[in-house]
């Protein structure tokens, strides 16, 4: 059982890890905050249609709601927009790294706030995962870009939502996710179609690939 969950593990880490060059791929032909919304959203749907062949969503204790919208708020909303917005304004490799800051928020919110143990060997994990990261991406001058920044506030939001989704006691994992997903995905996109009405002349405007694609015809 320990050996499965740590392949999980390992598989959900690669697969995270692919997603931050694809989704800088796209960014290149999309806005951030719509790709953020489908992304969440489409996970919600995937789910929700494997769930149903499964039997359904299970059910979400009373009690646990409150953890349940605290983490949709910040992993599932907050932080996937933070992601696209800090990853159109930096290079797929910088992000990348730069993405390993959340395990060091999520170890330090738990030992902060929720008072769990950090032995020497994981605070020694979390210096060298800054120290790697700061020594990778160093490039000569020392300075803060608004695209890293906005990356790290996400990996700040996704500690939160780490944190808050282990109160929850005994619930379905993809039940969980695929309420997450759902919700967060339909709040971005809808948050999306406010700007919109609200700006319709930015909305309107031409996409620097759709520029690029009428001078080259």
């Amino acid at each position: 059982m320990r050996r499965r969950a740590i392949a999980f593990a390992l598989l959900s880490a690669a697969l995270f890890g692919a997603s931050t060059p694809l989704a800088k791929i796209l960014l290149g032909s999309t806005t951030p905050l719509l790709l953020a919304g489908l992304l969440y959203l489409g996970a919600g749907i995937g789910l929700a249609a494997w769930l149903a062949l499964r039997g359904g969503l299970k059910p979400i204790a009373r009690r646990d709601m409150p953890w349940l919208g605290a983490a949709i708020v910040a992993g599932g909303i907050a932080g996937p927009a933070l992601l696209m917005f800090g990853l159109a304004r930096t290079d797929g490799a910088t992000a990348s790294l730069l993405l390993n800051l959340e395990a060091v928020f999520t170890a330090v919110i738990a030992w902060v706030a929720f008072r769990e143990n950090v032995d020497r060997r994981v605070f020694a994990g979390m210096v060298a995962i800054v120290l790697g990261g700061a020594v990778l991406s160093f490039q000569g001058t020392p300075h803060l870009e608004a695209g890293a920044i906005l990356i790290a506030a996400a990996c700040l939001a996704w500690a939160l939502d780490n944190n808050l989704t282990r109160r929850i006691s005994g619930g379905d994992a993809a039940t969980l996710a695929c309420v997450k997903g759902l919700v967060a995905g339909s709040v971005n996109l809808a948050w999306l179609l406010s700007r919109v009405r609200m700006f319709p002349r930015q909305a309107s405007s031409p996409s620097p690939v759709s520029s690029a694609c009428s001078a080259t015809a």
